[in-house]
This record gives C-alpha cells, structure tokens and sequence, in this order.
C-alpha cells in the first residue's frame, strides 16, 4: 500500500469515525428528548404556569421559578450587556495590539471555558458576603452575569472584526472621528453577530443551576419577588427539586419543568437564528 492510499484509508476511517459518533449523539439525544416528552407531557398545562409548588403534586405548578427566571435573566442582560458590548469595543477598536491586550483576550477566553461553579463561589464572596446583597436576586443576577460576560465580549469582538477594514476606511476618508466610525458605522454592521451571542449567552444562563444553589437561591418559594433585594427561586432549581424527590408524580413534574425549560431555550436559539439570517449584511 502506497503512501497516497493509506491517506485516502485514514481519511475514509476518520469520515466513518465521525459519522457513527454524530449518529449516535443524535440517536441519545432522541431517546433523552423521547423520555422527557413522555413523563411530562401529561404534566403540560396551564395549571403547571399558573400554580406555585406544592408539597401536593396535582397542586403544583412552576409560577415562582418561571417569573424568578425571566427576572434573573432580566437583571444579568442588565449588567452583562453593555459592561461586554463595550469590552469588546475596546479591545477591538481601541486598545493596542500589544503583548497585554493578547494576554487580556486570552484570559476572557480562559473564564469562558471556567466552570460554572467557581462563579458561584465567586458570587458568594463578593456579592452575598463582601458587598452584603445577602442571598437576593441582585446577587443572582450579579453572579450570572460575571458567568454570561466572557460569552458576550468573545462574540462581540468577533462580531468587530468581522466587518470589513474598507467601511471603516470610507468613513475616515469622508472626515469622520473614530468614535463616530464606531457608532455609526462599525457597531450596526456586527450588531447581527453581537445579538446573536448575546441571545446565545443568555440561554445558556437560563438553564444554571449551580451558581445560583452556591449562592443561596431557595429550593422552594411560594411568592413572586417584588424587588431586586428579595428572595427568590428559579426553574432549574425547581426542576431539580421536583427530580430529587422519590415520589414518580414529582419526576413527571421534573419533567413538565423541562419541557418548558426547553420552550423558553428554542424559543431564544430561534430568536438567534432568525437575526442571523435576516439582518446579516457581510457575508
């Protein structure tokens, strides 16, 4: 066998390789998608939006951990938004390409793959304990926005870099300062990648659990917050409450959870894909 074939046999084992393992991800995931659908769809009502928990399973409904969700995700998009949109500006646009902004690049890149439970423990001393917003939706939202942040600048500079070096020439030739190239002209073309990974960040904050256990959110809370300093719960924590629980109807309620849990995450990926293809401009 000649050197030219063992490549063209190696290359034919690693294309069969690649193929059986995407198969089978998408054939585990099916059997995942097929459990759950199958214990919680019967679960599926408008009982189960509507109702706080219950130490009853026919009684119990997801209400305090879907509105302490959408509350978290609404104080992270807060404070991660612009702190990473104009990180991103910054290291793209302003700051010199020198040995310290690689060093910072590669850091941002090193929190993005931190595990989620070191923020949590990083939420608790800083938020929780130090600056003492006990154990409230503030420091929630706090600690999953210092989790969301190195998502968002990552896809927001890749987003800046994207848009072509000739925009921003055109702009400069026609008199124009750096800070209005950046507004007005560079800024709206990456919105598309930006929104993007934003929408894709916060999906991924939707579905933590860990953080928001480490720092103290309460497995079981029949109210709805009325400010940033109360208590709160949130629906990963409520699913896996409902999971842990021995009694079947509580699994079956676990898995309704999840179903709704994956409405919501469709729904923004959705969202996501529909920016990207409606609004991209540069290909």
């Amino acid at each position: 066998m000649t050197l030219k074939q063992k490549r063209i046999f190696l290359d034919k084992i690693f294309s069969y390789f690649c193929r059986i393992t995407t198969y089978a991800s998408i054939l585990i995931l099916f059997l995942l998608l097929f459990h759950i659908v199958k214990a919680g769809a019967s679960w599926l009502d408008w009982q189960l939006i509507t109702s706080f928990p219950s130490r009853h399973a026919s009684k119990a409904g997801i209400k305090s951990g879907l509105f302490g969700s959408l509350y978290l995700v609404a104080v992270t998009i807060i404070f991660s938004v612009p702190i990473g949109i104009g990180t991103a500006i910054y290291l793209q646009e302003y700051a010199k390409k020198n040995k310290i902004t690689q060093l910072i690049k590669l850091n941002i890149s090193n929190l993005a793959g931190m595990p989620s439970i070191i923020y949590g423990l990083i939420g608790l001393a800083i938020f929780v304990r130090f600056l003492g917003f006990d154990r409230s939706l503030l420091a929630g939202g706090l600690t999953l926005a210092l989790l969301i942040l190195p998502v968002i600048i990552i896809a927001s500079q890749e987003a800046l870099a994207a848009v072509p070096r000739s925009l921003r020439d055109a702009a400069y030739a026609l008199g124009a300062r750096q800070w209005q190239v950046v507004i007005f002209q560079v800024l709206p073309a990456a919105l598309p990648g930006i929104m993007t990974g934003i929408i894709l960040a916060v999906s991924r904050s939707i579905g933590e659990t860990a953080p928001l256990i480490i720092i103290g959110a309460l497995s079981y809370a029949a109210f709805i917050p009325n400010g940033v300093m109360d208590s709160f719960t949130a629906l990963p924590i409520q699913i896996y409450n409902w999971a842990s629980r021995p009694q079947q109807e509580f699994q079956e309620l676990a898995a309704g959870g999840i179903l709704v849990l994956l409405i919501l995450l469709f729904v923004l990926n959705g969202i996501a894909v529909f920016i990207r293809q409606r609004y991209q401009r540069f290909s």
